[in-house]
């Protein structure tokens, strides 16, 4: 069982505040190829049909419009107010439900289901009932209160009766965006958001049975500061949602244009980026919540804690998640699937996409076959992110290779990691430190074919912090 202890080390932070994945996938996204296309998916997913025990289905759903730009985000989202581009992307996406359906049996039920964004409510209510008829058609929605059917919620845009309907066709998970609620940080990245409105979305949101509400922070915006990103998690805090979010914004205005907005001379010092990090472990902590990992709090009852203790979380594109051993099907714009050991992601833009679709084909343009060495390396991080548990010998038995021969210079290069208390070569391998719990991704890194160069991840990757 991993220890959910957690020490903030400024000093050994700042020693490891570099560039590197955050492992959503491994490979990531970076690796993706055109050489795997749209036979090769279709061929995964049926060969996946035959599996001894074929695998539960989870569906992503990206819907990506936006009525305006929040400036610091770096997500795959259209930014307009006219309803009849929602109409015109409905269309191929009920067509793209059609051609994913042909390719899974109807037996594998489909445990998770996750609606993201852009702003999924940017649909009307009715748009979302048909969209999960569509879906009810083609798969085997599961109809069990276990089930995780989750939608992200822009606070400024929903209803009582908007919720109410979202719990009627469903949805039993929800995580709503927050970042900050001081008024100039809301006012420097073009999100000005209520409090009375966000406290009443839990609130009411739970009031319509959805049992577990998620909230996003993030920290590194402009003109952030101690005293208001502190009032900001009492604020929430009195709320109690099931889990946080808390990221750290990176500032990559080379990549995503509207970053471009915001004024980089209002960022925070990296001492004060620091130490508001240092303040949100302090006061979720005492709050009661589980430091999951990279970003993810969680109450001691929520499914992110179980999932860890009982070896079904896992790092997907979401972040972590429950339900480890689903297939992944991605639908809409940009999605990214897994279906056994392979990934493929839809095409990036609109046009390219609804082109794919209007020919009757899915819009898979590219991904990745696995390598053997690529799904032992990919178990080996998943161990390291999700658990903080690296078994040795476990590993060397699932996959039949001498452990310490076949990672032996991954395990010269975790020496000065270990020497600096990240984490212990202790039974029954590597476990890491309670210091370390904040740097995972660089015990990770360790063990990454692809990280050719420090070079590379300073060119591709967000820093740790």
């Amino acid at each position: 069982m991993n220890s959910h202890q957690i020490r903030f080390d400024a000093d050994l932070i700042r020693r490891y505040d570099r560039s590197g994945p955050r492992y959503t996938s491994y490979p990531t996204a970076v690796q993706f190829t055109d050489r795997y296309g749209l036979a090769e998916y279709r061929a995964a997913a049926i060969a996946s049909n035959h599996d001894p025990i074929p695998r539960p289905l989870s569906l992503y759903v990206h819907i990506p419009f936006c009525s305006s730009p929040c400036f610091y985000c770096g997500c795959t989202k259209v930014i307009t107010r006219n309803h009849e581009k929602a109409e015109a992307y409905l269309l191929r996406l009920h067509r793209e439900i059609e051609l994913q359906g042909e390719l899974f049996d109807r037996d594998r039920e489909v445990e998770q289901l996750h609606f993201g964004g852009g702003t999924p409510t940017f649909l009307t209510s009715l748009e979302i009932d048909r969209l999960i008829e569509k879906l009810a058609r083609h798969f085997k929605l599961s109809r069990d209160p276990g089930r995780e059917y989750s939608i992200e919620l822009d606070p400024r845009t929903i209803t009582r009766d908007t919720l109410r309907d979202l719990a009627k066709v469903g949805f039993n998970r929800c995580s709503l965006g927050i970042q900050d609620f001081d008024p100039l940080v809301q006012e420097a990245v073009n999100r000005i958001q209520s409090v009375p409105d966000t406290l009443r979305l839990i609130r009411e949101a739970r009031e319509f049975g959805f049992g577990s509400v998620s909230v996003d922070l993030i920290y590194g915006l402009p003109k952030q500061n101690l005293e208001g990103f502190s009032r900001t998690l009492d604020t929430v805090l009195s709320a109690r949602p099931d889990r946080f979010a808390v990221y750290a914004y990176a500032h990559l205005p080379q990549m995503f244009k509207a970053q471009r907005q915001l004024n980089a001379a209002d960022l925070p010092a990296p001492e004060t980026r620091l130490a508001l990090l240092g303040l949100t472990i302090e006061k979720l902590s005492s709050a009661g919540y589980v430091y999951i990992g990279m970003d993810h709090f969680a109450l001691p009852d929520d499914e992110l804690v179980l999932a860890q203790e009982n070896g079904t979380l896992q790092r997907n594109f979401q972040g972590y998640s429950t339900r480890g051993y689903c297939d992944l099907i991605g639908l809409g714009v940009s999605s990214i699937g897994k279906i056994g050991d392979t990934f493929a992601q839809n095409r990036k833009t609109l046009p390219d996409y609804y082109g794919s679709l209007d020919r009757g084909e899915l819009a898979v343009h590219r991904g990745l076959e696995l390598t053997r060495d690529d799904v032992i390396r990919r178990d080996v991080i998943q161990q390291i992110m999700c658990y903080g548990v690296l078994d040795f010998d476990a590993t060397a038995a699932r996959w039949g290779i001498d452990f310490r021969g076949y990672f032996a210079s991954e395990l010269k290069a975790l020496e000065p990691m270990v020497a600096d208390g990240l984490a212990e070569f202790a039974a029954p391998g590597l476990r890491v430190l309670p210091a370390g719990r904040l740097l995972l991704r660089h015990l990770g890194m360790a063990f990454d074919a692809y990280l050719a160069s420090a070079q590379a991840a300073q060119q591709r990757f967000s820093k740790a912090i």
